[in-house]
């Protein structure tokens, strides 16, 4: 595993658009959370199918056989952390990590979600788009990639945005990127870890969420669910 860190600090939703990404403009609409303050969440068509909720939970029920299948890709085939749980989607071509007392919910337009058992808003959600791009590198810039994706399509136009850190890993022939930002309107903020990767032919999105409060206490969770997230090929 190859691994890069890079610092970066600054707050700014008027940063100029110096690349025009249609893959994020067009692609992805904000929608609301449940809290008064809104963040933007990249939608597409809802899928609520009965055969959907059918194959989450099976998924749910076959990672010791898919860690067997899979010991390349999986994040089964690493020692799975105290108290957390894995989630393998071998249909979709990802997986990760998540706290074990997290439960699965229905968050519009991603394919799989699990929040804290208290709070809805302590949560992390997997979504991916169509792309014809081969790697996450090929969008761009990953300074300009990761300012379009916090600024565009996270954040709302009463949010400041402060992106404090990225860091870029390869894994398995896949190159991922984790953003670490913070969302601060007037009377609520809210931190999160963003982590995205290309393969077959989608661009996956991971999003990591707790208000301030819950953060500085759930910080270091968080991010093992955002250093776990791994996509295979299907």
């Amino acid at each position: 595993m190859a691994a890069s860190s890079l610092s970066l600090s600054w707050a700014s939703t008027t940063i100029s658009n110096k690349l025009n990404v249609p893959h994020l403009n067009e692609a992805l609409q904000p929608t609301s959370l449940p809290t008064n303050n809104t963040l933007k969440c990249m939608r597409g068509t809802t899928v609520a199918e009965e055969s959907h909720h059918n194959r989450r939970a099976l998924l749910l029920g076959i990672g010791a056989l898919t860690a067997t299948l899979f010991p390349s890709t999986s994040v089964l085939a690493q020692e799975k952390p105290k108290n957390f749980e894995a989630f393998v989607d071998t249909e979709d071509g990802y997986s990760y990590y998540y706290p074990s007392d997290w439960r699965e919910f229905d968050f519009l337009a991603h394919d799989s979600a699990f929040k804290d058992r208290y709070m809805q808003l302590h949560n992390v959600r997997v979504r991916f788009i169509p792309t014809d791009k081969k790697d996450i590198h090929d969008l761009g810039s990953m300074e300009q990639v990761i300012t379009d994706l916090v600024t565009k399509v996270y954040s709302s136009p009463n949010q400041e945005a402060t992106i404090l850190n990225v860091e870029e890993r390869s894994e398995g022939g896949k190159n991922y990127c984790t953003v670490e930002f913070r969302l601060e309107s007037r009377n609520f903020a809210v931190s999160s870890f963003a982590t995205i990767a290309i393969a077959n032919g989608r661009y996956y999105t991971m999003i990591v969420v707790a208000n301030d409060r819950r953060w500085k206490k759930f910080r270091n969770q968080l991010k093992v669910i955002a250093d776990s997230f791994k996509v295979m090929d299907i």
